[in-house]
């Protein structure tokens, strides 16, 4: 069964947290709408952090690839919540989650989870910080 969730307003990490657990329970997991996405805390000590991540370069294909599209930035931090994404279990988990940037053709008229509501904390969307 296909679970697709709406991450309008969802906090990115219950939403990494969630997807995670349900991928290795087996089922298909759909996130719409990535840039979307919130971040809590501080937008300047966020847009730094991405900065800094951005600014190390490796040598030549073999250094750090830092995202810097939404869709594969939440997918990423879903990674980190996944045990062993390269082997077994784990890599059949993460296979099973797509992440979209908006809301492709085939999910328009289907019914979502909406896991996110207006927040009156500080927060950044993953939207801001692609470039």
């Amino acid at each position: 069964m296909t679970k697709i969730i709406d991450g309008k307003n969802a906090v990115m990490g219950r939403l990494a947290s969630y997807a995670a657990k349900e991928a290795l329970k087996g089922e298909e997991i759909v996130i719409l709408n990535c840039q979307d996405v919130i971040i809590t805390g501080n937008r300047e000590n966020i847009l730094k952090n991405f900065q800094e991540q951005r600014s190390k370069v490796g040598w030549g294909q073999t250094g750090p690839k830092h995202i810097k599209a939404s869709d594969r930035m939440v997918k990423r931090v879903i990674r980190g919540m996944v045990p062993n994404y390269r082997e077994g279990r784990g890599r059949e988990a993460y296979r099973r989650i797509k992440c979209y940037t908006g809301v492709p053709k085939e999910y328009e008229t289907v019914k979502k989870i909406v896991s996110g509501k207006e927040k009156k904390i500080k927060f950044s969307k993953v939207g801001e910080f692609v470039k």
